[in-house]
């Protein structure tokens, strides 16, 4: 029954167009062809820069390190040195040298940080160590004073 309905409005909608009108639909619809490329608008996005794209390649890992021990910091309940840690990333896309001093001062303040755990304690001093090698490394790059290890 729903389908005797359906044949009859299409068949009515078909007398309404009329047949002139019929052609020029018929030849619409097989002009409409699937794009062989993609359009760029529409076009898969490539992975996202955590760092800011203009930014040295040392400087994108040292702001990448920052900002997943800074989530650490602030996942285990130390959020004003979380904080710190994020300002000072903030300062370096600004004014790198002291944005680094910025960053050298907090790791000196991070060797007093524990945590509750072995596991915690071990993931904290990776984070820190990352970070550090890091900064050490755009130190040298930009020759400013050395920085010191530990």
């Amino acid at each position: 029954m729903g389908i005797v309905v359906g044949l009859l409005i299409l068949s009515g909608v078909l007398i309404l167009v009329g047949p002139s009108n019929l052609r020029g639909l018929a030849r619409k619809a097989r002009a409409i062809r699937r794009p062989t490329t993609v359009p760029a608008v529409f076009q898969a996005a490539g992975p996202r820069e955590v760092a800011a794209p203009g930014l040295n390649p040392k400087t994108q890992r040292v702001l990448v390190g920052a900002a997943k021990l800074a989530n650490w910091l602030r996942s285990h309940g130390h959020d004003d040195l979380a904080r710190e840690l994020r300002a000072a990333a903030t300062r370096m896309t600004g004014n790198e040298p002291a944005g680094l001093y910025a960053m050298q001062t907090l790791l000196r303040k991070l060797r007093a940080v524990g945590a509750a755990d072995s596991a915690s304690q071990e993931r904290l001093e990776a984070l820190a160590s990352e970070l550090r090698t890091a900064v050490q490394d755009r130190f040298e790059q930009l020759e400013l004073l050395p920085f010191k290890k530990p």
